[in-house]
């Protein structure tokens, strides 16, 4: 029998789904506070979750990251009776099934509840737990499990890729991740970097030309559309691709034919097509910059991978493999590091992501020599600047009153920071300025996300971190 739980402070919308649930034949219980509710989760395994967001001491969406990781995580539907666009996203991007506002129909919230119901049983008989290879992949955060189980739906199928991330995010390797967990894996990923390919070029590169179609092509070529046969072709930063040639590209993503130029002949390549960008292309397509038909086609899975800063807990694990990988490539000794020295990296905001993290760890590992132990002093000191400045600036401005200096040691509300680690003040400040925008400018979300510099997401993402909600 399936069973459901209802986690709401409003005794009528709980005696309601009960009364509902009742009449499905199905089990439920149902709790009042957050807190009573995530007791009931851990206790009991449930199908489905109702979840109101603003309970008497908490916010149900800061809870869905916790929900989620749950053994057998139910499908969560919110319950609302206050709808927010910006709610409604963060919600949708931690995996909830529905977002629903009070008052719903009984019918409405059937239908959805049978719908989840259904899809929940389909998952459990037609799919079996799928085992990734996940050879040079470190993803152990709550915020990576959503892509590992992108990879494993893509490698199940043919279909197109889109895989989305800022510079340095890992996209070609979680392309890699696809092509080698999927029944093309024995055959080649050829990649192609769109950003470095020159417009006159770009065809020849991609199709392959026959001898003396241009100045220059002294033989035939094999493009790389035709090397891909039967593998992956990855296109890499595909909203770089000449506007010229997007037409031309979505003929043969249809067709998997193409002409080599200065051929008369078409060629056919049963090639697996995964495009990435860390541009934004629906903006592009608005624009006339991106065909609106390819992007579509593109897109028929999409995967977006989030920030190294909005993924901390993978820096040590990261920090560890990049460290073991250098030194044995240079010869030198196996490195530890120091609290301090994690702490430093956990600060930083990583605007180049997992690639930059490497390029520092390696500036370090080479800093150190023979020593076994990396501490902070062995980091570049443009990342120490970096970290130490912004702590003191957020201190600044998040304290209400000036921070008094001593030599070598500061004071703050929260006790000296000579006894505490970075990570722990930086922790404390981060919470602090959160808590005073929201004093001070309520619910105007715009006024704080300008004013924090942060994108909208990101400022979600913090305040749930923080255990924060903006008042309803």
């Amino acid at each position: 029998m399936k069973s459901v739980c209802i986690i709401d402070d409003d005794p009528e919308v709980r005696d309601t789904i009960v009364s509902l649930t009742r009449k499905m034949g199905l089990t439920s219980d149902a709790a009042g506070t957050l807190e009573a509710g995530m007791d009931l989760l851990a206790r009991e395994s449930f199908d489905v979750v109702f979840l109101d967001v603003r309970l008497p001491d908490g916010n149900g969406l800061a809870a869905l990251p916790a929900i989620k990781r749950l053994p057998g995580a139910p499908e969560v539907i919110i319950l609302t009776g206050i709808g927010d666009p910006d709610g409604a996203e963060l919600a949708i991007q931690e995996g909830v099934w529905d977002y629903l506002v009070k008052p719903s129909p009984i019918k409405h919230i059937m239908l959805t509840l049978k719908r989840a119901l259904t899809y929940r049983e389909e998952r459990r008989s037609d799919h079996a737990p799928v085992s990734l290879a996940l050879a040079g992949c470190v993803a152990t955060s709550s915020r990576m499990q959503p892509c590992l189980d992108q990879v494993a739906h893509a490698a199940g199928s043919n279909a197109a890729v889109l895989i989305t991330g800022e510079t340095g995010a890992g996209k070609e390797l979680f392309a890699r991740l696809i092509h080698a967990n999927s029944t093309r894996a024995r055959k080649a990923f050829v990649a192609v970097d769109c950003a470095s390919l020159t417009e006159t070029l770009v065809e020849s590169t991609l199709f392959g030309h026959k001898k003396g179609a241009f100045t220059g092509a002294d033989a035939d070529r094999v493009g790389l559309a035709q090397l891909a046969d039967g593998g992956t072709l990855f296109l890499d930063e595909v909203g770089e691709m000449p506007t010229s040639l997007q037409k031309t590209f979505l003929r043969v993503l249809h067709e998997k034919t193409f002409r080599p130029v200065g051929g008369v002949s078409e060629i056919r390549s049963d090639f697996r097509l995964i495009a990435a960008t860390n541009r934004d292309l629906e903006p592009m397509v608005e624009a006339g910059e991106f065909r609106r038909d390819l992007y579509f086609r593109l897109k028929t899975i999409e995967l977006s991978l989030p920030p190294l800063r909005c993924r901390v807990e993978d820096i040590k694990p990261l920090t560890l493999a990049f460290a073991d990988a250098l030194a044995a490539e240079y010869a030198l000794p196996r490195k530890g590091f120091d609290a301090e020295f994690l702490a430093m990296l956990e600060a930083y905001d990583w605007p180049g992501n997992v690639r930059e993290l490497r390029n520092v760890v390696e500036r370090a590992v080479l800093a150190s020599g023979r020593e076994k132990t990396l501490y902070s002093m062995h980091l570049p000191q443009d990342v120490r600047i970096k970290v130490t400045k912004s702590t003191l600036e957020r201190g600044m401005q998040s304290c209400d009153r000036p921070v008094s200096a001593l030599p070598g040691l500061f004071a703050t509300e929260s006790g000296p920071i000579g006894r505490r680690t970075l990570k722990e003040y930086k922790e404390s400040m981060e919470r602090r300025y959160l808590e005073g925008l929201l004093r001070e400018h309520g619910r105007d979300v715009a006024a704080m996300v300008e004013i924090s510099g942060l994108s909208r997401s990101h400022f979600y993402a913090l305040l749930k971190k923080n255990g924060l909600a903006i008042a309803e």
